[in-house]
């Protein structure tokens, strides 16, 4: 359960002001057509996560332990630091969230712009940490779609009330604690 709801939290926090959120706003003034588009964020994301958590499962039996603490708190601080740096969507994104239907379109978009991602590279991380791909790609799925869908449904009515800045600085905070305590040895089991 531990490994749930720290994954949900952690993508739902650092997900808000995020490339894949802005891409879900497109999508939305694009389209007008929310059910296609929260389809689509979904079937991507458990996708994407999906791979991300298995190859993090992989590395997590491919490498030392002692080895995977350090790379993991590193990890984890390195995504700290990335956290605090607002995304824009990329040229190439925008022109293939015009492309197909709006759930096609959005599920390439979607899967395409999360790799690499800080949300992609955190479940990864999460799931080596955790030991535990099911609840991690549940869990990071639904801190997706929390995230996600009131982008679609609200498009860009509201984010301009919500200071991106503070959420940043949140986020970075929970994956540097989630750093130092993968630095000092402690199981998050």
């Amino acid at each position: 359960m531990y490994a749930f709801l720290t994954s949900t939290g952690v993508v739902a926090i650092s997900e808000i002001g995020d490339k894949t959120q802005l891409l879900a706003l497109l999508l939305a003034v694009r389209f007008r057509k929310p059910v296609p588009i929260i389809l689509g964020i979904f079937v991507a994301t458990v996708a994407n996560h999906a791979l991300a958590a298995l190859a993090g499962e992989w590395v997590a039996t491919a490498i030392d332990p002692a080895v995977l603490r350090w790379v993991l708190g590193g990890l984890f601080l390195a995504i700290a630091a990335w956290a605090l740096f607002p995304d824009k969507i990329d040229e190439s994104e925008g022109k293939t969230a015009y492309a197909g239907s709006a759930f096609v379109a959005t599920t390439i978009a979607f899967f395409l712009a999360e790799i690499g991602d800080k949300t992609q590279v955190a479940t990864a991380a999460m799931a080596a940490q955790f030991g535990s791909l099911v609840p991690v790609v549940i869990g990071t799925t639904l801190g997706m779609m929390i995230a996600d869908v009131p982008a679609v449904l609200i498009g860009d009515r509201a984010a301009h009330r919500i200071n991106l800045k503070y959420v940043r600085w949140a986020a970075a905070a929970i994956f540097a604690v989630l750093g130092v305590l993968a630095l000092s040895g402690v199981k998050l089991l």
